[in-house]
């Protein structure tokens, strides 16, 4: 267990404008399209089901806004990791720098509404709390830093996962098993501030994260992409009432093989899960595959592929649900933030 330390508010900085243009026709034209591309995947019924008809991929914001995160709210409008900063799209329409310098990548407002975030530059992860001020919930595991905290999600009883890869240089990677090997895990943060490793070296670089809305599954995405046959699968294992994974639950539910695996993933009130991955160009030799397209891929929790989404940039990074009716998906990929409407509404934790 650590305490709590708590730092000043954050400061907002200069604001800049981005025009919305949409960038992809109907929803119709997107299924088209994934078949053009050989996605097989791509089924005409489940992108009807799932995506308004008449839908348009739009953008919202661009200049490297949209890198990571997002996250929706009510008051503030969507939220993400950007240019090195926490980006803000505000409900009137504006870009502007919401935290300068932070450094995030996963970003998600629990029940109350306060900011968590995952810092990989700072190698921690965070709470801005209602007030503004920044509480650091964990920067170390058994007084090893941290690889780089890159995504978060909240069970029902509010404790925090957080997935801690590292990708890029190995360099300064403290944390390791017996036999001195790197370990990329899966943490959990309980509400006394303790912090667990409930997955270690079972998977190869844990990405994504999402605790259904029930608490009965973690989904994770595995993505060690840099690695020719590194894995690029999706992951489901039981959640146990204590916050523990029962290993032996552990279920494949998509192999993106040879191309850009998973990264983050959310869930619609129906439980199906929108996931961002692949990439539109090849990037041999670790990632050679010409037929894994960049954009949200829908499955059901079994695995079951009902529909594609293609997104013209790379890489596509995440997705959150939001506005009033929560039927608004927002995506980040290549810089940029997107929006399309689906027809069910999507979890988030403000409206649980």
């Amino acid at each position: 267990m650590r305490s709590f330390t708590t730092m000043d508010p954050p400061r907002t900085a200069a604001v800049w404008r981005f025009n919305y243009r949409p960038v992809i026709a109907s929803v119709a034209t997107l299924v088209i399209a994934c078949f053009v591309a050989g996605d097989s995947r791509c089924r005409m019924a489940g992108a009807v089901e799932i995506f308004a008809p008449g839908a348009k991929l739009e953008v919202v914001a661009g200049k490297g806004a949209g890198g990571e995160g997002p996250a929706w709210h009510p008051k503030l409008g969507v939220l993400s990791s950007g240019n090195g900063h926490i980006m803000q799209w505000t409900v009137g329409g504006e870009s502007r720098i919401y935290r300068e310098g932070a450094g995030t990548n996963g970003l998600l407002f629990d029940k109350r509404g306060r900011l968590l975030a995952c810092e990989p530059k700072l190698r921690r992860v965070t709470r801005q709390e209602l007030d503004g001020k920044l509480t650091v919930l964990t920067d170390n595991y058994e007084g090893k830093k941290y690889n780089q905290p890159n995504d978060i999600t909240v069970d029902s009883a509010g404790r925090i996962y957080f997935t801690d890869p590292r990708y890029g240089s190995k360099d300064d990677m403290q944390i390791r098993d017996a036999e001195g090997k790197t370990i990329e895990g899966v943490y959990r943060i309980d509400l006394d501030g303790r912090v667990v490793r409930i997955i270690g070296r079972e998977l190869e670089r844990p990405n994504g994260i999402l605790v259904s809305a029930d608490d009965k599954y973690l989904f994770v995405a595995d993505n060690n992409n840099d690695a020719l046959g590194g894995a690029r699968k999706l992951w489901r294992f039981v959640l146990k009432a204590d916050g523990t994974v029962d290993m032996a639950s552990k279920k494949l539910l998509h192999d993106w093989g040879a191309g850009r695996g998973p990264d983050g993933l959310k869930q619609d009130q129906q439980g199906r899960l929108y996931v961002a991955g692949g990439l539109n160009k090849p990037n041999p030799p670790a990632e050679p595959a010409v037929d894994v397209k960049g954009g949200i891929y829908v499955f059901t929790p079994e695995g079951e592929s009902l529909a594609f989404l293609p997104v013209p940039t790379d890489e596509v990074t995440n997705c959150a649900f939001g506005d009033e009716d929560r039927k608004t998906l927002y995506i980040t990929g290549g810089g940029v933030i997107y929006r399309i409407r689906v027809t069910t509404p999507g979890r988030t934790l403000l409206n649980e």
